[in-house]
């Protein structure tokens, strides 16, 4: 189903028959036993064990190869086959890779979901009846006393902050070179990067365009965290940071240099909408006739394909949970509603940037 052309189309009819649905709901008050099955099954290498031999495997080889108890690989071959994760040969007793389970070792989008839900996710998701009734993320909790997790970010254990950033690069990374393309059409000399993070956009700037200087705008920590990560690599001279609280509006943007691009990469969505606004006010302060804000998000509603929309209103829940407690992945309408109040007007809007169904909106005073 396509959703880029006609989304109301697609949401505004029955997807199912009766069984069908039933069978769904079903599985749905299940998700986090499911859940857990798709993930061990993939740590126990059991689904690659099964990729390897494609005439299959007895419950006793798989025992034997992972080391587990005869019980929990029967409960998870089991689950498995009710999933259809596995297949089962009757005659010979022998399991075989199902294609969903196929998926589940071999889509990288999938596996940087699962490692994001089980390590940052999973416990925090308990509370989000909390967290959306205060508006707060209740979820955060568990990991520590901070209003939101960015400013805890640096503190989190080692392998929560392994998928945080896996899961944040994925949907980054692979459509970085196709935004340069769009960024240096324009013979950019000086980009700021608000929200840079630890700096892969900003390197990935400095190795595209020889000439190019940038300048990450995010929390002192962030920029802290930039400077470990650019470190005696190549172009990292040419990589500034201004380390400021961005959500306080007492700061204004850095007037130090003239900035061509105003790039804003998988940013907004961590904010409100009334932060949101804010931030692009203060962005548009610094504008002239002659530079632009780049704004590159994926918007729920520009997919192409249903598990795209599916994954990114699951973020929503990771945002108001664990993140802050009241930002979201938002649709168009939002985010032009957002860009207008800001005294911001669109220019332009590219669409299918990389392989995360990625959007540019491209903004002038």
């Amino acid at each position: 189903m396509h959703l880029f052309d006609n989304l109301k189309k697609a949401f505004s009819k029955e997807p199912y028959d009766a069984q069908q649905a039933q069978a769904m709901a079903h599985l749905y008050s299940w998700g986090p036993m499911v859940f857990q099955v798709s993930r061990l099954m993939i740590r126990y290498g059991i689904l690659d064990m099964l990729n390897a031999h494609r005439e299959g495997l007895t419950q006793a080889e798989i025992a034997r190869a992972t080391g587990l108890s005869d019980y929990a690989v029967k409960c998870l071959l089991e689950a498995s086959l009710t999933l259809h994760i596995v297949l089962i040969d009757p005659e010979k007793d022998r399991y075989r890779l199902a294609k969903t389970g196929w998926f589940l070792l071999r889509d990288t989008m999938i596996r940087a979901d699962i490692d994001f839900n089980h390590d940052v996710n999973y416990k925090g998701m308990f509370v989000l009846d909390q967290a959306l009734e205060e508006g707060k993320p209740a979820g955060l909790k568990h990991f520590g006393d901070w209003p939101t997790i960015y400013e805890g970010l640096s503190s989190l254990p080692e392998q929560v902050q392994k998928s945080w950033f896996g899961f944040d690069h994925y949907y980054s990374d692979h459509s970085f070179d196709e935004a340069l393309e769009i960024i240096c059409a324009n013979k950019t000399r000086h980009l700021l990067d608000v929200g840079g993070n630890t700096g892969r956009f900003a390197m990935r700037c400095v190795a595209y365009n020889p000439t190019l200087e940038v300048t990450i705008c995010d929390l002192p920590q962030q920029i802290g965290l930039m400077r470990e990560a650019t470190q005696g690599k190549e172009g990292a001279e040419r990589i500034h940071g201004v380390g400021m609280n961005i959500l306080d509006e007492q700061n204004a943007f850095p007037t130090n240099k003239h900035y061509d691009v105003i790039w804003m990469s998988q940013f907004l969505d961590c904010f409100s909408e009334q932060q949101i606004v804010s931030i692009l006010r203060r962005a548009a302060a610094i504008l002239d006739d002659t530079n632009r804000i780049y704004i590159m998000e994926t918007l729920w509603d520009r997919q192409d394909y249903e598990p795209a929309a599916l994954s990114l209103t699951m973020t929503s829940l990771y945002f108001t949970a664990l993140a802050n407690g009241n930002s979201k992945m938002y649709n168009t309408d939002d985010m032009t509603r957002l860009i207008h109040e800001a005294g911001l007007e669109i220019e332009s809007i590219y669409d299918r940037i990389g392989n995360g169904g990625h959007s540019i909106i491209v903004c002038k005073r």
